[in-house]
């Protein structure tokens, strides 16, 4: 399994004009083809009067699951271009559809090539580009003497506090990087005095904010 991936955060739209032509190009995050289907299924209902909605996307971390589709378009000429864009980035779990107005002018096969991955280039280059890190995500229970020290911690180590639970003792949820979850947990627990107990949770993949 991979320590980290590129891929995108949310979701980006971009619009150009290539010979009366309209291209939307429209791409997102997705985890799992099933996401990637939902997602292309309510672009394609959006532009539902377009000529076309082509596809591309690459459903998992590890690049197992590229799919694409030329939507009546020449074949070879939109989705597999798409694709290639894709890839030449180094993007994980990402799906782009670009939607296609015709606009009574024929482009031609290298011409809708061009268009195609053209238009992917673009809105990608755009996009919000984030790294997604293996984590450990941990609860962190202190007391309320710890609070702003913890915090403190929090924000300097580069982790990211998810929830925060205020009762009779202090409850955080953070994500922390999972290659440095050993070091992190234990500076923590030197920096509030042994005033800390901590609970892993569960690991998965987050979007640290990466530093400059």
């Amino acid at each position: 399994m991979p320590q980290f991936y590129k891929s995108l955060q949310g979701e980006y739209v971009t619009r150009r004009e290539i010979e009366k032509s309209v291209f939307i190009t429209t791409s997102r995050h997705v985890v799992g083809e099933e996401e990637a289907r939902k997602f292309i299924s309510g672009i394609s209902k959006k532009y539902s009067d377009a000529t076309h909605n082509c596809y591309a996307y690459i459903a998992d971390n590890l690049g197992n699951f590229p799919r694409f589709s030329d939507d009546g378009e020449p074949q070879g000429t939109a989705g597999m271009p798409m694709l290639e864009v894709l890839k030449s980035n180094g993007l994980f779990e990402v799906c782009v559809v670009v939607t296609r107005y015709f606009g009574g002018i024929k482009l031609g096969a290298g011409g809708l090539v061009r268009a195609y991955s053209g238009a992917v280039a673009e809105n990608i280059s755009a996009a919000n580009k984030v790294i997604y890190e293996a984590c450990a995500e941990s609860l962190y229970i202190t007391d309320y003497s710890n609070v702003d020290a913890a915090l403190r911690f929090f924000a300097d180590h580069g982790a990211e506090v998810i929830s925060a639970e205020y009762l009779n003792d202090v409850r955080f949820v953070a994500a922390v990087r999972k290659t440095e979850e050993q070091s992190f947990n234990g500076s923590l627990i030197n920096a509030l005095n042994g005033r800390v107990s901590i609970d892993r949770l569960r690991e998965y993949f987050f979007p640290f904010k990466q530093n400059n």
